[in-house]
């Protein structure tokens, strides 16, 4: 009898304790992430701050950039508050995956093992990769001029998957001014970057000594990356909705010129 009573409290425990750790997990996932963030109020969004013109910091050291309006008209349009949150490139993504970070918005490259890792928005805008180099370097003329030369980028980057397919050896860095600090001091041969980020750089340093060695012919599509997940899908169509209408209603096209002087929003 004892035993029996024994098995009877044993499973009716075993009850409880499965029903207390359903009530739990359902508590910390709060349904979609779409609605934990209107109950919240807010939307984290995860960005560099370095990387001008898509997001840095002004002379008022007010953040500002192509993506930091674009994250602020999506929070509008989802009806919060943006909470930008600032960090190093290789970061980021490990932020959005753990669940630190609701999107990322930094000029995010797209490829295939991005494609297969993270739930991808519509393309926002589209970016030639260039291979920068000093004036005086006449060694790299292609891509595959790459190998056996040293180059520097943010070692998660899509730029140094390129430089290390092609036989480059890649030193990490943490952000753009630190990896053409290395190269106009001669330390590394090139990088490989944003056409449009370098074209920056060089209106805020016109007399650097740099150049543009390769630029490939295909534009890389942008776009917003969340961690793949059903949670995550109504924000992803809210996302997709505001990039949708910020193409119609021209400001997506304005926000290029205002930031690049020229319409990124669409291929070329």
């Amino acid at each position: 009898m004892k035993k029996r009573f024994a098995a009877l409290l044993f499973a009716a425990l075993l009850i409880c304790l499965t029903a207390l750790s359903g009530c739990a997990q359902s508590s910390k996932t709060g349904g979609d992430l779409l609605s934990q963030i209107k109950e919240k109020g807010e939307i984290t969004i995860a960005m560099e701050g370095t990387w001008a013109p898509w997001t840095y910091h002004d002379e008022s050291d007010n953040l500002v950039g192509y993506d930091v309006e674009i994250g602020q008209y999506i929070a509008d349009y989802i009806g919060v508050k943006a909470n930008f949150v600032e960090g190093e490139w290789d970061g980021l993504l490990a932020g959005l995956e753990s669940g630190r970070y609701d999107v990322m918005i930094n000029g995010m490259t797209v490829d295939d093992d991005r494609r297969e890792k993270y739930s991808l928005s519509t393309p926002y805008a589209y970016d030639h990769t260039a291979v920068v180099v000093q004036g005086s370097n006449s060694e790299i003329q292609t891509l595959d001029d790459l190998n056996g030369k040293k180059t520097a980028n943010t070692l998660s980057s899509t730029y140094a998957k390129v430089a290390e397919a092609h036989g480059a050896e890649v030193t990490g860095v943490d952000d753009l001014n630190q990896t053409f600090e290395l190269l106009l001091s001669g330390r590394i041969d090139a990088t490989l970057n944003s056409e449009l980020t370098y074209a920056d750089y060089m209106k805020a340093h016109p007399d650097a000594d740099l150049k543009i060695a390769v630029l490939t012919e295909e534009a890389d599509e942008t776009a917003i990356p969340l961690r793949k997940g059903d949670d995550t899908a109504t924000l992803l169509e809210a996302i997709n909705e505001a990039l949708e209408e910020m193409r119609g209603n021209g400001k997506l096209s304005e926000l290029s010129e205002k930031y690049f002087g020229r319409d990124i929003s669409k291929a070329s």
